[in-house]
């Protein structure tokens, strides 16, 4: 899997070929190719279409990271300079639309119309959870939104992760959904436990500062139970008004009463 990304960029601008190494030699753990492994293997998939799709998942998850960095201006990841923090944003846009482009190649490698379409339904649901973010007014969401942004966000990239696994393996309709709840289930309890990090982990571990999404004016599930618990604490009375402009301090405070 990791030989045929890397060859994604044979034949295109040595700089592309150097910015793709780059991002595939950064880390990161694999956990949604490997779910894509995992489940096909299970179902008896066919390996070489299984080894396509998982290819073509990391690379889609992976161009998705590149336009994240630079809609947050992000300089690090993993410990690894972004591509932002090398190239110019127009570069960097233009890498990552190279990166969506080759893994909706790989995707297509499969053979398979209906994962085609999924895949194109999850890179929409992701654009949209993302652009939702950025326009919406700052302030306390309620659970459902934060469970609407965290699918978008995270899990239905699990979704179809699992469900194409599926789709390209021997079952029927009925194995297809089991694994389609399996992997939403399996990616909303991933980006809960991330939320959770972001307040009891540590830098080095998270590979940001505590209490980052918070800082940034993110409310997540930790920050959602400490409001419901404590509605009288006075450090919070900005966060219901929809105020994050407040002193460096008394955010603090809030990070380590949630921690």
């Amino acid at each position: 899997m990791e030989e045929l990304m890397r060859a994604q960029a044979d034949g295109h601008h040595p700089e592309l070929r150097a910015a793709l190494h780059h991002l595939l030699g950064a880390g990161g753990k694999r956990i949604r190719p490997t779910l894509v492994l995992l489940t096909g293997n299970m179902l008896g998939a066919d390996p070489d279409k299984l080894i396509t799709l998982a290819a073509a998942v990391e690379m889609l998850h992976t161009a998705t990271l590149v336009h994240d960095d630079l809609i947050d201006g992000a300089l690090l990841r993993r410990g690894n300079p972004t591509l932002n923090a090398r190239w110019s944003p127009a570069s960097t846009v233009l890498t990552g639309d190279f990166i969506f482009a080759r893994a909706a190649k790989l995707a297509a490698e499969t053979d398979c119309l209906p994962l085609m379409r999924l895949f194109a339904e999850t890179l929409a649901i992701i654009v949209n959870g993302e652009l939702t973010q950025l326009f919406s007014s700052r302030g306390i969401a309620n659970r459902e939104n934060y469970n609407q942004r965290i699918f978008a966000k995270t899990a239905s990239l699990f979704e179809m992760s699992a469900r194409g696994a599926a789709m390209i393996s021997p079952v029927d309709e009925a194995v297809v959904e089991a694994m389609r709840n399996y992997g939403c289930q399996v990616g909303m309890a991933f980006q809960i436990v991330d939320d959770i990090l972001d307040f009891n982990g540590e830098q080095a571990e998270v590979g940001k500062p505590v209490g980052s999404d918070l800082l940034q004016g993110l409310i997540t599930l930790p920050t959602l139970h400490y409001i419901e618990d404590h509605p009288d604490d006075p450090n919070i009375r900005p966060l219901l008004e929809g105020n994050y402009s407040v002193g460096q301090k008394q955010m603090n405070r809030l990070v380590q009463s949630i921690r």
